[in-house]
Order: C-alpha cells, then structure tokens, then sequence
C-alpha cells in the first residue's frame, strides 16, 4: 500500500478501534505515520 497523505506528527482519535471497519482505519492511519489514540466500549450485555 503507498502512502498517501504524510501523518507524522499528527495524531488520530480511533473510536471503535477494535471492530473490522476501525481495525482497517488504525492500521491504514499508522501506516501513514499518525500517532494513535484507540478507543473501544465493549457492550456488558453482548452484540
């Protein structure tokens, strides 16, 4: 994958990080330099 926007030095707020969509959105985002910030909620009572 080439990198198309250079994020060093930014940083990028991921809500939702562990799900399919998010997990795509970290790994694109770190891969463009940014700094991470991963947030989750796991739901007590399921999906």
């Amino acid at each position: 994958m080439a990198i198309i926007i250079d994020l060093s030095g930014r940083v990028a707020l991921v809500t939702g990080g562990t799900s399919k969509l998010g997990r795509a959105m970290v790994r694109t985002l770190a891969t463009c330099g940014a700094d991470l910030a991963i947030h989750y909620h796991q739901n007590q009572e399921g999906p």
